[in-house]
């Protein structure tokens, strides 16, 4: 087993103890970023077991393959976790996975690395891309878009009710000079918000927002979400770990729609019957203790929800 490092994963134990892990089952991990669920997953998995780990980052799929070198129980696959029907078919496994985890968001490593432009509180380039070398970066797109495409970006995605504000505050700054840089336009927001939450930095929700966009983060999900109800076996269990309102309200949609029965075709009632609930609902929905956010700053707006696939 590769050793992990130093950061400790949100809802590790809670997570994977979630996904009722069969030693000579195939689970599959969205989001590998370094690996902490994996480890903790593979630990429970006996000689025939297998993971599947899924990360858009380069840097994680190296690392990954690096400390996994050797053990034929792990692969590892670059690319968005939207990908995951099209590679549980590669791997021949659609139909038979027994575990899905997604653990939303960025990663502690991404962060921490001021060349990605995740955080404020770090000088680097404008990015935000979880895959670096495709699609466009954030300081691209504002340099481009709209007052009214920014604002709206904003407002949407990071629930900023000062998204005019901001967004005229950008396109007056980029009128002088391209914007480039994350403290950049941190100073820019912070200077266009005029009230302060307490223990917030100004810039987190426009940060959070450029990066869910700039991500396609929202449609990743729902994406994926559809394709684990094809690629879960029977009884097997998703456990998907959300940071933000938006994500947290479509996972819990998702299984709250797909745990119902599926009404018969009103135009047609006399030919189908309805269709039985294809998940159900695992315990409610788990938030951190005080403990691990004392921890882990980040774990303080997690929420974690389990499902089951129908028999």
């Amino acid at each position: 087993m590769p050793a992990g490092n130093s950061h400790r994963p949100v809802f590790l134990q809670e997570a994977v103890a979630g996904l009722a892990i069969q030693p000579e089952g195939i689970y599959v991990d969205g989001t590998y970023g370094r690996g902490g669920h994996s480890r903790e997953i593979v630990a429970q998995l006996g000689p025939r077991g297998r993971l599947i780990a899924i990360d858009r980052d380069p840097e994680a799929v190296a690392a990954g393959k690096s400390a996994w070198l050797g053990d034929q129980r792990v692969v590892i696959y670059r690319g968005a976790f939207s990908m995951l029907e099209r590679i549980a078919q590669q791997e021949g496994v659609s139909g038979r996975v027994n575990g899905v985890l997604l653990d939303l968001g960025v990663s502690s490593n991404q962060l921490d690395d001021p060349k990605r432009g995740f955080s404020f509180q770090h000088d680097g380039p404008l990015d935000m891309r979880m895959d670096p070398d495709s699609g466009e970066s954030v300081a691209a797109w504002l340099n481009r878009a709209t007052q009214e495409e920014i604002a709206e970006i904003i407002r949407t995605y990071g629930e900023e009710r000062y998204a005019g504000r901001i967004a005229r505050a950008i396109v007056g700054s980029r009128g002088n000079a391209p914007l480039t840089g994350s403290q950049q336009l941190a100073q820019i927001v912070s200077a266009a918000v005029p009230s302060r939450e307490r223990h917030k930095h100004p810039a987190t929700r426009t940060f959070q927002a450029l990066r869910i966009f700039i991500n396609r983060e929202i449609d990743e999900l729902r994406a994926a979400l559809d394709q684990c109800l094809r690629v879960l076996a029977p009884k097997a269990r998703l456990a998907v770990i959300s940071f933000h309102s938006l994500e947290d309200r479509l996972v819990k949609r998702f299984i709250r729609d797909h745990s119902r029965e599926a009404p018969p075709d009103k135009r047609m009632p006399w030919l189908q019957q309805s269709a039985p609930p294809l998940l159900k609902p695992v315990g409610k929905a788990i938030r951190p203790q005080d403990e691990e956010i004392a921890a882990n700053v980040r774990a303080r707006s997690a929420i974690l929800r389990i499902a089951e696939r129908a028999a």
